[in-house]
């Protein structure tokens, strides 16, 4: 991509951006690649710690500042969300005051500052990348300890009323168009622009023929993502002949004892990014559920671009485009029936020439920094 941007742009991180291995970090990260790729510099602004964050991410920034949460009772003790007020960080206010340049706020997490008055010179662009506080409500549901399900709840009201502050924001970026549909509700004076998540992906990798196991992946430590991955092993893989790989971040050690139950299913925790593609390239089908129907599900883009098969409920889909290349269960029965369909069908070469159709089109990362950064200097 020609270099065609030579301004200076604000990037405030909630967390680490490396390694991309979560959805909103994932976002992040591709998206500080594909700006610097069009030729923006970039001054961030990182949540996190160590020295091989600035390693890693060396060629990308101008600047680079990192900063402590301000994580315990503290930060909990407020009607401000707790994942906000412990990213109270005064330097960052300081250091964002040293210039004009625009600022994008990455989640909701990292808006503390957005109506502050010294930094009413700033063009502010708030990234979402979920309606927090539906995504919270649904952490509290899918929790199974009381204390979580508590904070959940507290931290979903908190976020509910925090949301108003995006009424500061100059222009939002959404991540789906159902967000975008309730955002535009919520501020209808606001300037609201639906941009897919970034990736990475610069091509379709999918394998053709066959694999010989169905795989499911996701953080979990996430109490959705348990949820499912303890729905599909019990009441779909049970009872089902094949082989199933469950994959993920710090899974918990009840749904590790309960993946030892089954004789046919594995669970591998926290494999390397190289081992999660290498899952996912070589699983025959790629199973993706969810109780979440906002932001839009990184882990679906990466398999539509990697993996064979991919079979989803309606809510992953939600506010994407992406129907015309996932195969689609409503329910248990559903499920397996798809599963054992999909089981016997080859993923050919057709598919993936529909796939790269498809995904360069709506989510090519280059294409969308471009938006992006048109919107923010033109």
């Amino acid at each position: 991509m020609q270099n065609t941007y030579n301004n200076i742009l604000h990037i405030v991180s909630f967390d680490t951006p490396y390694p991309p291995n979560y959805g909103g970090v994932i976002d992040v990260f591709y998206k500080i690649k594909a700006f610097k790729r069009a030729g923006a510099k970039l001054i961030l602004h990182i949540f996190g710690q160590g020295q091989e964050l600035l390693d890693e991410l060396k060629e990308y920034y101008e600047q680079i500042y990192i900063y402590e949460r301000n994580t315990g009772m503290g930060s909990q003790l407020s009607t401000i969300p707790y994942i906000v007020n412990s990213r109270r960080q005064p330097d960052l206010l300081k250091n964002l005051m040293n210039d004009d340049w625009p600022i994008v706020f990455e989640g909701l997490h990292t808006t503390y500052y957005l109506d502050h008055p010294f930094l009413k010179n700033h063009l502010k662009i708030y990234r979402e990348s979920n309606i927090e506080h539906h995504y919270y409500w649904q952490l509290a549901l899918a929790s199974r300890k009381i204390i979580d399900k508590i904070f959940f709840g507290i931290e979903a009201a908190r976020l509910y009323q925090w949301q108003n502050q995006l009424k500061y924001a100059d222009l939002i970026l959404t991540v789906s168009e159902n967000d975008s549909q309730y955002l535009k509700k919520k501020f209808p004076h606001q300037q609201i622009e639906c941009i897919p998540s970034f990736h990475g992906n610069q091509e379709v990798s999918s394998k053709i023929g066959f694999g010989d196991y169905a795989l499911y992946h996701g953080k979990l430590s996430v109490p959705e993502n348990n949820q499912a991955a303890r729905f599909l092993i019990q009441k779909v893989f049970a009872e089902l002949p094949y082989r199933f790989v469950v994959a993920g971040m710090n899974p918990e050690k009840g749904l590790i004892k309960l993946a030892q139950n089954y004789p046919n299913v594995e669970l591998i925790a926290n494999p390397s990014s190289q081992e999660m593609d290498k899952l996912i390239e070589e699983a025959q089908v790629n199973v993706l559920i969810t109780q979440q129907a906002t932001g839009l599900k990184l882990k679906l883009l990466n398999t539509l671009f990697k993996g064979r098969h991919c079979l989803v409920n309606e809510k992953m889909l939600t506010g994407t485009n992406l129907h015309p290349l996932c195969h689609i269960a409503y329910h248990k029965k559903s499920l397996k029936e798809k599963i054992i369909e999909l089981f016997q069908i080859p993923f050919s070469a057709d598919e993936i020439e529909k796939r790269m159709h498809h995904l360069n089109h709506f989510y090519s990362d280059d294409e969308n920094a471009k938006k992006i950064l048109d919107l923010i200097f033109k």
